[in-house]
C-alpha cells in the first residue's frame, strides 16, 4: 500500500482572534488539571473567571473554531477497544455510505482520503470483540469490506498549534 500526502480542502483563513480567545486556545491545548473544578483553576491560571473561560469556549464552538471539545479516552485502556479501519468506496456511493457508517455510535474520525482505500475511520466499542461484531454490522449495511487496522505500537505527539 502506498501513502498519499492529504491537501487541505481550501485554504485556512486566519481567524483574527482576541487575546483571551487566543490564551485559552493555547492553554487548553495542554489539558485540562486533574482536579474537582478543572475550568475554574484554568480560568485562575489565565486571570479570568470561570464564567469568563466557560463563554469563551462556547463562542469558540458556535463560531466553530473547535468543532469538538471534551475529554479522549484511551478505550483499550479501559477494557475497550480500540482500532482505525479503512474502506474503499466507489466514488458515487461516498456520501451515502459514510452516512451509514457515521451513523454507528461506535465510529469517530471518519475521513475522506486520496487513495484507494478512501474511508478512514476509528471504531471504539465497550469490549475488545465488539470491534470485529462492529465491523461485520457495516459491511453489511454499505455492501462494501471494511478493513481492520488494530494498533501494533503507540506513539505519543504533542501536537499544538500555537495561536
Amino acid at each position: 500500500m502506498s501513502a498519499t500526502i492529504e491537501r487541505p480542502c481550501r485554504e485556512a483563513q486566519q481567524p483574527g482572534f482576541t487575546d483571551l480567545e487566543k490564551a485559552v486556545i493555547n492553554r487548553l491545548q495542554h489539558g485540562l488539571p486533574l482536579v474537582a473544578s478543572p475550568y475554574l483553576a484554568v480560568a485562575e491560571e489565565l486571570g479570568i473567571s470561570e464564567q469568563a473561560l466557560l463563554d469563551t469556549l462556547e463562542k469558540l464552538l458556535e463560531e466553530r473554531v473547535f468543532t469538538r471539545f471534551g475529554p479522549m479516552f484511551n478505550a483499550g485502556e479501559m477494557g475497550g477497544g480500540l482500532t482505525l479501519a479503512a474502506m474503499r468506496v466507489a466514488e458515487w456511493d461516498f456520501d451515502r455510505v459514510a452516512s451509514q457508517v457515521n451513523a454507528f455510535e461506535e465510529v469517530a474520525h471518519n475521513y475522506r482520503r486520496e487513495h484507494e482505500l478512501n474511508m478512514w475511520f476509528v471504531l471504539a466499542t465497550e469490549t475488545g470483540e465488539g470491534i470485529a461484531e462492529v465491523i461485520e454490522q457495516i459491511e453489511a449495511r454499505t455492501g462494501y469490506p471494511v478493513y481492520n487496522m488494530p494498533k501494533e505500537e503507540e506513539f505519543h505527539v504533542r501536537l499544538h498549534f500555537s495561536v
